[in-house]
């Protein structure tokens, strides 16, 4: 039975149903129209990412141009102090632990807002460490813009409570005193073993009074006020300290490299390859050369637009270049960089353009590492990186595949950096298979250059810091560029190895080597 509908009914159903279809229709406008725009968005985001990809390129001709740049750099800055942007500085250590060091030794390391006193009991070639202690002290924030005599007096009294909680395991070798290694990872020009003047604070100490000093002196002045009865007998900076703690254990590390919040890398140079060293050639005639290499630069590093507003927008602009690509300070911040871009030109977070992508250094290389690391079918560990670190939320797939990949290519990168790096140490100490080069290596008291020269030649290098421990991705590039360069059989007698802490340890082994009491034993 059909209904007859009012009069007038039938054009307002009619017109309802066009108005219907056409809201239908302006709906799928708009969806397609926003699918176009979003295809649009994403073509721009990739080409931005592709141009970034070729201008990060390290094709192995390039890495090996870089290794051959480093080289002349270290040449240079052995030649003379100005010589080249590589300070290549004597470390005054020309005798690494071997083992048969005896006794009780401290150290202390004192490069930030913590410093860490530690104690070890070394048994000799039989005992090696038979018991080790370390604690971590808080400095006040006051006392980091006290005066110097302050601070140390703040130090040696930590210390000093420290060492009368020896306890049982813990003594001295025969009539041996006290001795420390003090690990100071600030800028130093060092005189001595022992000695060495602090050329300027930095990580926000402003202590007066102490540029242009002897760290040591005030050391050992504010440990005799305190009633501490130590003598300092190294000076040391943490790099070379990880290579004194990694040749104790194992006589075939030549090289020791920090990549971590920053970067540097020494090794075991020929006294007589020394050209700017005016005193006594050591009776090693071996040297470890604190190279400061993040200051290295060459044209034929990879540089982008990320790069240089990094460098623009960063404290020290135009220095520290090798460092800016390749650390954990800052490749974080290379990522923020084009995904700024990409935000600027692509919309791809949408709009407004989220504050805190703006802010530099918000996004951490944890961070970072954390994104790259995703295994997620779906990414969500990219996507809560990017909630955590900007307060972006919604973001599509598509759009954490791309964050995900400029991750690679920054990550990469600096991975293949590193082990041009490290394979130019290598070339320069002849340890990279082609001949070039010869390195020495630091007789300890008990070797001869027979032992040395009858070894088969294989070296080991001592790797610490977060980024190399904690990234793995970055450490399969380095592992990876480093054998592409070496060539497979001689990769197989250079050994990276993590040297976790060894910086702590490594400074009481050299207070250990360098010790007076050493030489009666």
């Amino acid at each position: 039975m059909s209904q007859n509908l009012p009069k007038g009914m039938g054009k307002t159903v009619a017109g309802l149903a066009v108005a219907v279809a056409a809201v239908a229709c302006a709906g799928a406008v708009v969806v397609v129209s926003r699918r176009i725009r979003e295809r649009g968005q994403r073509a721009k985001c990739l080409a931005i990412l592709e141009e970034f990809r070729t201008a990060c390129a390290t094709p192995v001709s390039r890495l090996r141009q870089i290794v051959d740049a480093l080289v002349v750099e270290m040449h240079a800055g052995l030649a003379s102090d100005g010589g080249s942007r590589l300070k290549m500085l004597p470390s005054f250590v020309d005798v690494l632990p071997n083992g048969d060091e005896k006794g009780l030794y401290y150290a202390l390391d004192l490069g930030g807002t913590n410093f860490r006193v530690l104690r070890v009991q070394l048994g000799g070639k039989e005992g090696r460490v038979i018991k080790q202690e370390y604690e971590e002290v808080s400095i006040p924030h006051r006392l980091m813009a006290a005066s110097g005599q302050e601070l140390f007096e703040y130090i040696a009294k930590e210390l000093a409570s420290f060492v009368n909680r020896e306890g049982e395991g813990f003594r001295p070798h025969g009539n041996q005193k006290r001795e420390l290694g003090f690990t100071f990872s600030f800028p130093v020009n060092q005189t001595a073993i022992n000695s060495g003047t602090l050329v300027q604070w930095t990580k926000g100490f402003t202590c007066d009074g102490v540029p242009g000093k002897n760290v040591v002196q005030f050391l050992e002045e504010a440990m005799a006020k305190v009633g501490l009865q130590m003598k300092v007998t190294a000076l040391v900076n943490d790099t070379v300290g990880t290579l004194a703690g990694g040749r104790y254990w194992n006589e075939d590390v030549m090289v020791a490299i920090i990549l971590g919040t920053g970067t540097n890398a020494c090794y075991v140079e020929r006294a007589d390859a020394i050209n700017k060293w005016n005193g006594l050639l050591p009776r090693s005639n071996s040297m470890v050369i604190n190279t400061e290499w993040g200051n290295f630069w060459s044209s034929h590093l990879p540089k982008t637009y990320a790069d240089e507003g990094l460098d623009a927008d960063s404290v020290n602009p135009g220095e520290q270049g090798f460092e800016k690509l390749i650390s954990g300070m800052y490749m974080g911040d290379i990522v923020r960089r084009v995904l700024l871009k990409m935000a600027q030109e692509a919309d791809i977070f949408g709009k407004p353009i989220a504050p805190k992508l703006m802010q530099p250094y918000t996004l951490s290389t944890p961070h970072m590492s954390k994104m790259h690391g995703d295994e997620t079918h779906d990414l969500r560990n990219v996507a809560k990186v990017l909630k955590d670190a900007f307060n972006i939320s919604g973001t599509s797939l598509t759009v954490r595949k791309i964050v995900y990949m400029v991750c690679e290519v920054v990550c990469e990168r600096g991975g293949r950096l590193a082990a041009a790096g490290v394979v130019g140490i290598l070339k320069k100490i002849g340890r990279d298979g082609t001949g070039a080069g010869a390195g020495g290596q630091p007789l300890s008291r008990s070797s001869s250059a027979k032992n040395v020269s009858s070894r088969p030649r294989r070296t080991v290098v001592a790797m610490d810091g977060g980024l190399y421990e904690h990234y793995g991705k970055f450490r399969e590039y380095l592992q990876q560029a480093t054998t592409e360069l070496l060539g497979e059989e001689v990769a197989k007698n250079v050994l990276i190895e993590l040297s976790k802490d060894g910086s702590g340890i490594g400074a009481a082994l050299l207070a250990a080597s360098h010790s007076p009491s050493q030489k009666n034993l």
